[in-house]
């Protein structure tokens, strides 16, 4: 009989079914002492009354309560409520391996680490005396931090089973063998029979070699997406297990290591004797196939029969000749063998499909180029491209990826993406979460089994261990002296010393300091300036940015100190979005991508469905648009190609004139227009990372008003507000939002919302009663808030899954902000109180570039949208990949 949600076992209330396994039914409760979710397995009532089948029960009770392990589902509590008894298990979230299986194959990296984990639970319960006899992959659960093996209701004790040799009772092959049955009678089959060893279907005495045969169907199934055995029939079926042999798995899966198909095979022999014959043993030759000893499916050379004395004198002599030959071989060839290795340069080709690709990582090795594609809708993947070969194919398992990191052996790669550290291998699978993040991007994993993140901009470098932890701080930042944040992290060969960006101070390019710090410590060593990111070559140079320049510079790892001059390896290297997309293997392959590629946006003007009206407005390298309240003029962020400074342009969308307001050699970034549309005011940043509003006429006369900000470091200007007639800034901390005056060069700026909090895009609205922002303070994605600024406070979320960039429409009855996926709408009820609705969809908008800039905006009544928009269907341009690094530095 099921239980109903409410029912309550003990302390344990039940949620909801989760459904049932071959010794009873599965809940999802509430442990309401503890406030956390269970699973609660329960011993049907019909069987409730046969005392063997619930002394079976209580066996399973006991034999999980003594296995603690990380991969076998840990027991909880055990109890009766009534006439029903029950176990109170972890609760896993994920899906069965059985369920994974149906989508096919696993890769070669998943299948090894999946079953050396099985292999080493087995292990752990066989130490302990227990017995599985029903493993199988719908009794595996994958989960997040790995297997988890589940079910050992048809376990038992070893010693507890009746005579051995006895014959089958054929009865029970009439029911599913998942379905409680009295199975303890001796000779009963006990097992579902795909994975049941020949022994176990003779009704024999079984041990822990039955478990290494079951633990190989399953291993052939995960490796070849097939059973090793098959029937039609259970006849046939046990026929094919006692008799028949599966096709190797070198031929239905080529891939596979050959060492794993010959494991396989001792897993499977027919004869316990004969077969694998403990867990620990596979667990052990499936960690040593994963770190590439895939070679011992290569036959061993043969040893010869003891030779004649006049053999052995011919096979000296032929010996002594070789080695003479030898010494003349190689005297001649000493002088090549010595001669400087060739570079060779070469461009990639574009990826068919990819609107862009970039983020070129060269692997540790040498072998391999990861890159970062995005589709038409925006979706982001990674890239795996050997460099021996044109045709790169998908990394599956790092969808929506925020850029590649190559692990130290050059066979996983880690990312950050769903607000989480990521590791996967290069061959694909199922990612292996390392932690989860409340921000950042960029990661360096070393030699010495750490990852370093960047975490949020203002937010200090974090270190994590590879396989799994906590985050914790690996740097300092000196706030009191206006440092800002930390990014790019790269480890050193040591694995233990690192280079990075400090004191971030620009937006654009992320200047800062070059800074050398250690794991361990958070004090960090000053050895110089960037204009973007920097890597550790091989040779002691480090290579980082000059402008868009990649240069080359010596570092004395024992003096920790740049030495020399710098040298400029290439001019016009690509920086947005990511501050520089080069990088450098150790073997000396390096690989960057040129400025130049990068696609030019196309400013279209849509309707509120996202269809375009008209024909393209103008192309160029743009981005933050703003229009004014008549909606005839676009104000925009525009850079020469490839260049680092940023100027602001007005474009007429009547007269299709298009006019530079800002000549000013320092860089002017998010312009906004005033309520009247007469002036326009836009942020100015210098290259000692000071920044300045700059207050001017639209038509580009008239004089100019400049406003410095207080603090050092990149500010953000959202708005110039119609209720205030103020300019709502942010500061490099993030934390507040603050007003300026336009008209007034040396007032003192005016806190207006959250001085204590993380914000960013702060707009206001129409009354000017309410600020919407962005923050993703507490973790999580990025997510459009609005906070009461008179009367009674409050705050809302307003976004749900996603949310960034809020604007308000309609008279501040809508707000329209991006999501992932495109551009939402909410509507707004603020005459009685606040009461946001549900947001809907208005259109799909694929995002052309970083999410730190603005690609979209609309008129104020919501119904014109202006958007950038890249290319769809073509690549932008290669990467150029360089073969030896030292021979541009030598010459």
């Amino acid at each position: 009989m099921s239980l109903s949600p409410g029912t309550k076992l003990g302390p344990y209330e039940i949620v909801s079914p989760l459904g049932a396994g071959g010794m009873g039914e599965v809940y999802r409760a509430r442990d309401t002492r503890l406030g956390r979710d269970v699973a609660i397995k329960v011993l049907p009532q019909h069987l409730s009354a046969n005392a063997e089948v619930r002394a079976r029960f209580e066996r399973e009770a006991k034999t999980v309560s003594s296995l603690n392990h990380p991969n076998i589902c840990t027991l909880f509590d055990v109890g009766r409520e009534g006439e029903t008894d029950y176990l109170v298990m972890e609760l896993l979230d994920g899906e069965t391996l059985a369920a994974r299986i149906l989508r096919g194959a696993l890769p070669p990296s998943d299948t090894l680490r999946i079953g050396a984990q099985i292999a080493d639970a087995l292990d752990r319960a066989h130490r302990a005396g227990v017995i599985h006899r029903d493993l199988k992959p719908g009794n595996v659960m994958l989960t997040k931090g790995g297997v988890k093996l589940m079910d050992f209701g048809l376990a038992r004790a070893t010693g507890m089973t009746g005579a051995p040799g006895s014959g089958v009772t054929m009865a029970s092959l009439s029911q599913s063998p998942t379905i409680a049955q009295p199975l303890t009678a001796e000779g009963s089959i006990v097992g579902t029979f795909q994975y049941m060893s020949p022994e176990q279907l003779e009704g024999q005495e079984t041990d822990v070699r039955s478990d290494v045969w079951a633990l190989g169907c399953v291993l052939y199934e995960m490796a070849t997406g097939k059973r090793a055995f098959e029937g039609k029939s259970q006849a046939s079926l046990i026929g094919s297990i006692m008799n028949a042999e599966p096709a190797p798995i070198s031929q239905v899966a080529p891939m596979m290591p050959p060492a794993l198909d010959k494991l396989v095979r001792a897993c499977l022999t027919k004869s316990p004797d004969e077969r694998v014959q403990t867990a620990h043993d596979v667990k052990l030759q499936l960690q040593w196939i994963a770190e590439g000893g895939s070679q011992a499916g290569i036959p061993a050379p043969v040893t010869a029969a003891p030779r004649s004395r006049a053999a052995l004198w011919v096979a000296w002599a032929v010996a002594a000749l070789a080695i003479i030959a030898g010494a003349a071989g190689v005297a001649w060839l000493w002088p090549r063998a010595h001669m400087p290795s060739p570079a060779y340069r070469f461009r990639t080709e574009a990826i068919p499909s990819m609107t862009d690709y970039m983020w070129p990582r060269v692997s540790p090795d040498g072998r391999y180029l990861v890159v970062q594609g995005a589709d038409s809708t925006g979706k982001t993947q990674a890239w795996l491209r050997p460099l021996d070969q044109t045709v790169a194919r998908p990394i599956l398992g790092s969808e929506g990826l925020a850029r590649a990191y190559w692990s130290p052996d050059s066979k996983e790669i880690a990312f950050v993406a769903g607000g989480k550290i990521q590791r996967v291998a290069v061959t694909g699978g199922t990612p292996t979460v390392v932690c989860e993040t409340r921000g950042g991007s960029d990661l360096s994993w070393g030699a010495g089994g750490f990852i370093l993140m960047d975490g949020r901009f203002t937010d200090s470098l974090l270190v994590v261990p590879a396989r799994g932890g906590e985050l914790k701080p690996a740097s300092r930042i000196d706030r009191k002296n206006g440092e800002i944040g930390s990014a790019w992290p790269c480890f050193l060969p040591d694995g233990k010393r690192f280079l990075f960006i400090g004191n971030l101070s620009s937006t654009a390019g992320l200047t800062g300091d070059i800074r050398l710090g250690r794991v361990g410590s958070l004090d960090s060593k000053l050895l110089g300036k960037s204009d973007g990111r920097v890597e550790y070559a091989p040779g002691d140079w480090l290579l980082y940015l000059k402008g868009t320049s990649l240069v080359a510079q010596k570092i004395d790892l024992d003096k920790e100190e740049l030495t020399g001059e710098p040298l400029t390896l290439a001019e016009n290297v690509r920086v947005g979005g990511a501050a520089g997309h080069f990088s450098i293997a150790t073997t000396g392959v390096l690989a960057y991508s040129r400025g130049e590629d990068l696609p030019a946006q196309s400013l279209v003007q849509a309707d509120r469905g996202g269809k375009q009206v008209g024909a393209v407005i103008t192309r160029g390298f743009f981005s933050n648009p703003a229009v004014p309240a008549d909606g005839r003029r676009v104000l925009l962020e525009s850079r020469d190609n490839g260049a680092a400074v940023k100027q602001v342009v007005v474009r007429d969308l009547e007269r299709g004139t298009e006019t530079k307001l800002t000549l000013d050699q320092n860089s002017a970034s998010m312009p906004v227009w005033s309520p009247d549309g007469r002036r326009f005011a836009c942020m100015l940043s210098d290259n000692g990372g000071k920044s300045t509003v700059l207050v001017a006429s639209s038509d580009g006369l008239g004089e100019r008003t400049k406003i410095p900000m207080s603090a050092v470091g990149a500010w953000m200007l959202s708005q110039w507000s119609p209720s205030l007639g103020r300019l709502m800034v942010t500061p490099p901390t993030f934390k507040g939002t603050f007003a300026a005056n336009p008209d007034s060069s040396g007032a003192a700026l005016r806190p207006v919302v959250g001085v204590d909090q993380i914000m960013a895009q702060t707009v206001l609205s129409p009354d000017g009663k309410w600020a919407a922002y962005t923050t993703n303070e507490g973790g999580g994605p990025p997510q459009v808030y609005v906070q009461s600024l008179t009367g009674t406070p409050g705050r809302w979320q307003i976004s749900t899954a996603f949310g960034i960039w809020p604007v308000w429409t309609k008279g501040g009855t809508e707000i329209v902000f991006e999501s992932q996926s495109g551009i939402m709408a909410v509507s707004i009820d603020a005459h009685d109180g606040f009461h946001p609705g549900t947001p809907h969809a208005l259109f799909t908008a694929p995002r052309p570039g970083s999410p730190t800039l603005h690609y979209w905006t609309c008129t104020a009544d919501g119904e014109r949208f202006f958007l950038l928009q890249s290319p769809r269907g073509t690549a932008s341009g290669g990467i150029e990949v360089v073969t030896q690094f030292g021979s541009l530095v030598n010459r």
